[in-house]
Formats: structure tokens, C-alpha cells, sequence
């Protein structure tokens, strides 16, 4: 069957990655992002792709965002919370507004639209909630720990509502990728991170079986690893990243 797809921060990365993937699979594919430049030449440049100016970071627009979705696109039956940002971070020099925007985009946010949108998906045909965490959800990074902080309370809440959502009828399934070649935090070192394309080949492949959890490289292995081994890569991994 073909779906109707939103996915939230879908303007580039890998929230566009996917929105393209489905539209060229012939699904019906809606993007939302905070610029409208970006929305519009991100519209151009994909003909057939729908666009909402939606800030997710902002409780009033989340709600005008699914209150649009239901009256425009009633046959929406994929939601990717996709949208986040990630800062350096250190601890002592809080700027709280800072941190603040990065907790409301990539934890209230998806929370909320996903409170939002599962009693609406309810009794839909491949009726999907997929969200995008991180494998710093497991390694948390020493250099951006509101990031991790927030990716960890999204694979909790990502497991819950799969287990809640489980028996009437709607999938929920969790993008867990590693380090990927966009520009989240600025953008990444030269030959850091993996290929965006290749990444979104593969997950794209992975969502269209009855994976629930789906990643990428490393991320692959690191879901069944220990805590205690995850800690002790996670300080490495920071040392090797702050050099």
C-alpha cells in the first residue's frame, strides 16, 4: 500500500534523506521545518513533496501542526519525529534558554506530536509512529549532554509506547543512527560520519520490514550491548572526539 508520511525537520539531513526516499517509493509525503525559504526551495527541488511551516520546538505550532494535518491530510498514517538539534555544551556555563530549546525540540516535541497523533492513527491501515534517537542515547557524549540526555528519555519513551501502542494496531519503531554526515551541531569534521545517502538507503530498506528498532554501522550492535560497556566506549569515543 502506498502511506502518507509527515515527518517533522524534513528541510535536510536526514529528515529530508527519507522524505525523499518515500516520495520517489510513491507515497505521499508532507515535510514540516521552521523556514519558510528553506520549505520552499526544499518543495521546489522535490516536486510532489507538501510542506508546513511548523515550529516543533513550540507547543501552539506542534498542535496547529497536527490540527493541519488532520483537516489537509486526513489519510496521514507515518509520523517521524524526526526534528532536533544538538549543542556543545559546558556544564558550567549554563545558558538554560540554550538547553531549554534543544529539551523542547528533540524530547517535548516528539513526546507531544506523538501523544497527539496516536489516537488519530488508531484503526489506520500500516499505521506507523518512527522515531529518530541516536546510538549517544546508549554512548552518552561528553560533549553535548543535553543531546544525549534528551535521546536516552526518547528510546524510554519510544519503548513504552510501542509496548502501549502494540495492541491497537499502531507500530512504533526507533531510527537509532550514529554519527551522519549533516549539519546537526554545526555540521561534522570531513570524513566524519557516515554517508547520509547510504545511511537512508539502508534504514529506508530496514522500515520497510517489521524491524522495530533500526541502525546503522555501529548503532547495529550497540542496541544489545551492556551499560557498563557503553559507558566505558562513551569516554573513549568523547577523547577521541575532543581531539
Amino acid at each position: 500500500m502506498k502511506n502518507t508520511v509527515l515527518i517533522t525537520g524534513g528541510n535536510s539531513g536526514i529528515g529530508l534523506a527519507l522524505a525523499v526516499r518515500y516520495l520517489q517509493d510513491g507515497n505521499t509525503v508532507i515535510i514540516c521545518g521552521r523556514n519558510e525559504e528553506k520549505l520552499e526551495k526544499t518543495a521546489r527541488d522535490n516536486p510532489g513533496l507538501k510542506t508546513i511551516l511548523a515550529d516543533v520546538s513550540r507547543e501552539e505550532d506542534r498542535i496547529r501542526l497536527f490540527e493541519t494535518v488532520k483537516t489537509s491530510y486526513p489519510d496521514t498514517n507515518i509520523l517521524i519525529n524526526n526534528a532536533g538539534i544538538q549543542q556543545r555544551i559546558d556544564v558550567t556555563t549554563m545558558d538554560w534558554q540554550a538547553w531549554k530549546n534543544e529539551i523542547n525540540t528533540n524530547l517535548e516535541a516528539p513526546m507531544h506530536l506523538s501523544g497527539l497523533f496516536a489516537p488519530f492513527l488508531v484503526g489506520k491501515e500500516n499505521a506507523q509512529i518512527i522515531n529518530v534517537t541516536s546510538g549517544l542515547a546508549f554512548r552518552p557524549p561528553l560533549w553535548a549532554p543535553v543531546y544525549g540526555a534528551t535521546k536516552a528519555g526518547m528510546h524510554s519513551f519510544t519503548f513504552v509506547l510501542r509496548e502501549q501502542l502494540r495492541e491497537k494496531g499502531v507500530t512504533v519503531k526507533e531510527i537509532i543512527p550514529p554519527a551522519v554526515g549533516t549539519n546537526l551541531g554545526g555540521g561534522t569534521a570531513p570524513g566524519f560520519g557516515a554517508n547520509v545517502d547510504e545511511f537512508a538507503d539502508s534504514v529506508y530498506r530496514d522500515l520497510l520490514t517489521e524491524k522495530e528498532e533500526v541502525g546503522f554501522g555501529y548503532t547495529s550492535s550497540t542496541i544489545d550491548r551492556t551499560r557498563r560497556d557503553l559507558e566505558v566506549d562513551a569516554i573513549r569515543m568523547s577523547q577521541r572526539f575532543l581531539k
